[in-house]
């Protein structure tokens, strides 16, 4: 597996987003290579010749992974999602109540920007539209580029949180917004090159049975990570040598291993899970609780850090 390839990804990790954005190039340039749950786009799953695989919602399934009957779709996936985009709802109130908090417009943007990610999610992972159709092609695309909007969002949580420049002010958030835009911007731009062929610069290789993009992998892939990492070691460094505590660390540590697992689960679960439950779900809804709950434990994490309110009366009753 070189890097930037995604023939192993999309063919041994079920529901793996972004292999949407392959299977659109291989239908329109050499159908051949598609073969098995791959080689009809009305019932075919996420995924490049996958192993195993989730059919689409509402397709007659037969064979050795996936029983037979009217496919749900990946209705786990789906339900869970929904469950997710509540309690996204539920923090993002939470942090807007906040009013004192160091950093807590970043914060809620950082909610807002998980929670937007969520529907996409539900709709791209869940089997619902056709493989190959432009409307998946571009709700993948547009995912792809909240994605990676979120995690540059996450890091500059953490640069917030030095307090070298206020949070809440334009200092802070025209260039949160700026960048959070280009990564946005100049994400989905190559996700869509990728997905519809525009070029063969930022798109796939020219070879379509190379399933390979450079750039979409550092954006989707290698991005997140150092992101992830960078806040990380920054909020360690604030936590224990700024702020001399100790009990909120273990908020940071949870949320990081909860998203260790949460990748483990899409990469090692996926597969396994998927044959034993005969291709009705697979391990995309166990990554979907385990970084919904990481999201929430950060905001616990920011909540044991932060004030809750300003004592808004100067001359404190006493009593008489």
């Amino acid at each position: 597996m070189r890097f930037g390839d995604y023939s192993a990804l999309c063919r041994d990790t079920p529901s793996y987003t972004w292999c949407n954005l392959f299977y659109r190039q291989l239908f329109h340039d050499d159908r051949s290579l598609l073969t098995g749950l791959s080689a009809d786009p009305n019932s075919a799953p996420v995924g490049v010749n996958p192993v195993c695989g989730i059919a689409k919602a509402g397709t007659t399934i037969a064979g050795p992974h996936q029983g037979t009957g009217k496919s749900l779709g990946n209705i786990a996936n789906v339900v869970v999602c929904a469950v997710s985009i509540l309690v996204m709802l539920g923090l993002i109130a939470g942090a807007h109540r906040r009013k004192a908090a160091v950093g807590r417009i970043e914060l809620r943007n950082l909610l807002v920007l998980y929670f937007l990610t969520l529907p996409f999610q539900l709709v791209t992972n869940g089997s619902l539209l056709e493989q190959g159709s432009t409307s998946l092609v571009a709700l993948t695309a547009i995912h792809a580029g909240l994605v990676a909007a979120f995690f540059w969002a996450l890091l500059m949580n953490a640069i917030v949180a030095t307090q070298k420049v206020e949070d809440g002010t334009p200092a802070a958030l025209v260039p949160y917004f700026i960048i959070t835009v280009l990564f946005f911007a100049g994400t989905t731009y190559v996700a869509f090159d990728v997905g519809l062929g525009i070029t063969h610069t930022l798109g796939p290789s020219s070879d379509p049975s190379e399933l390979r993009s450079i750039p979409l992998f550092v954006l989707t892939s290698i991005w997140p990570a150092v992101a992830a990492i960078l806040y990380f070691g920054i909020m360690t460094y604030i936590v224990l040598a700024v702020l001399n505590e100790v009990r909120p660390m273990w908020f940071y540590i949870l949320s990081a291993g909860l998203f260790v697992l949460s990748q483990l689960a899409w990469f090692l679960l996926g597969k396994v899970i998927c044959e034993g439950s005969t291709s009705k779900i697979d391990g995309s809804f166990v990554a979907t609780i385990l970084e919904t709950a990481a999201v929430g434990t950060l905001y616990l994490a920011w909540r044991s850090i932060t004030e809750d309110s300003w004592d808004d009366d100067p001359y404190p009753m006493y009593p008489s």
